[in-house]
């Protein structure tokens, strides 16, 4: 060294097990999206599940495009050919010889687009009517949360056939008498109804969990200062809480997907649900049944992929829950 001192070897002492473990904990910080991702990936089986969403999405909305048959495509000959007997129909074909792997590729597409579209209109109207309930507290808070009482006191599915039942005619009607909206026509009076049916009745469950993690912020010392400086109490509500609050969102908008899914399919399955030519896999195992036993696979398919659709939305919905809950990063 410049002065004349030597550093010897000596002077320098091996780490204890104790400051090993020290420096081992002390990594990089990350942020809350990254903790969140490494903590879903430990568990596997919502990882697994959440492939498996991915695949299902692929079949569903990109398959089509590779496959030499329409959905609605009758092929004269074909009828009931049975899986695996004839590979230019590898699972068969249904009464009327269209062939059963596209119909399940356009199902699933319908099935997994409802169940999108409806959690999405559940998300606006629940976290809206939950943050308003839980912000400003009080008189308005009892008076929206009774409201929601009335609402979860009713039979929920049978409000559901009884909307369907009066809504689906009133639409066609609608939709006749109103040439310029002949876009929604093409989606169909009965998937319009559901959506509406969704909007109507499930969004309870969300503007409950929305109003409950609202309630323990907004006494934070951000919100207090975003009062003192003057912010407007939508600023608070919709630039602080409700993006404080998005962890709770995400998960109960994921598992009100499968909860779409078996509704609608539910609804088709009966016959109040997604009506010809279009086809979910509801409407799909409700047309199975005239030929169950000698025909069985048209009923097994789409009620297959329906059950691991409903658990692979659940299993994730599950694995994002203990992954954005803060109380669970010790575990």
């Amino acid at each position: 060294m410049s002065d004349g001192l030597e550093v010897s070897n000596d002077l320098f002492i091996p780490a204890t097990e104790e400051e090993r473990e020290g420096i081992q904990r002390m990594r990089e910080p990350i942020s809350f999206c990254q903790d969140a991702w490494r903590r879903f990936k430990k568990n596997k089986l919502a990882l697994i599940s959440a492939g498996f969403i991915v695949l299902i999405i692929l079949f569903a909305f990109i398959g089509p495009f590779f496959s030499p048959y329409r959905m609605d495509q009758q092929i004269k000959g074909s009828e009931y050919i049975k899986p695996f007997q004839n590979w230019s129909h590898p699972l068969g074909t249904d009464s009327l010889g269209r062939d059963e792997f596209v119909r399940l590729m356009g199902g699933a597409r319908i099935s997994l687009a409802i169940g999108v579209v409806a959690s999405f209109m559940v998300v606006i109207i629940g976290v809206i009517y939950g943050a308003i309930a839980g912000y400003f507290g009080g008189w308005v808070d009892t008076v929206m949360m009774r409201f929601v009482d009335i609402i979860y006191s009713v039979p929920s599915m049978l409000v559901i056939i009884l909307l369907q039942v009066v809504l689906t005619p009133t639409l066609n009607d609608l939709f006749r008498q109103n040439q310029s909206l002949a876009f929604l026509s093409n989606l169909g009076s009965a998937l319009i109804s559901i959506f509406i049916t969704f909007a109507l009745l499930y969004w309870v469950d969300m503007a409950r969990m929305v109003r409950g993690q609202i309630l323990s912020l907004k006494q934070s010392e951000y919100v207090n200062a975003a009062k003192a400086l003057g912010a407007k109490s939508g600023r608070i509500m919709f630039k602080h809480l409700v993006p404080n609050s998005l962890g709770i969102i995400i998960v109960t908008a994921m598992l009100n997907i499968p909860t779409a899914i078996f509704t609608e399919a539910f609804l088709s399955f009966i016959g109040l649900g997604v009506s010809a030519p279009q086809a979910s896999l509801g409407s799909m195992a409700n047309s199975a049944l005239e030929g169950i036993y000698s025909y069985s696979y048209l009923l097994i398919l789409p009620s297959v992929i329906i059950s691991f659709i409903i658990l692979s939305f659940n299993l994730v919905g599950d694995g994002l829950r203990d992954a954005l809950d803060p109380k669970m990063k010790s575990k």
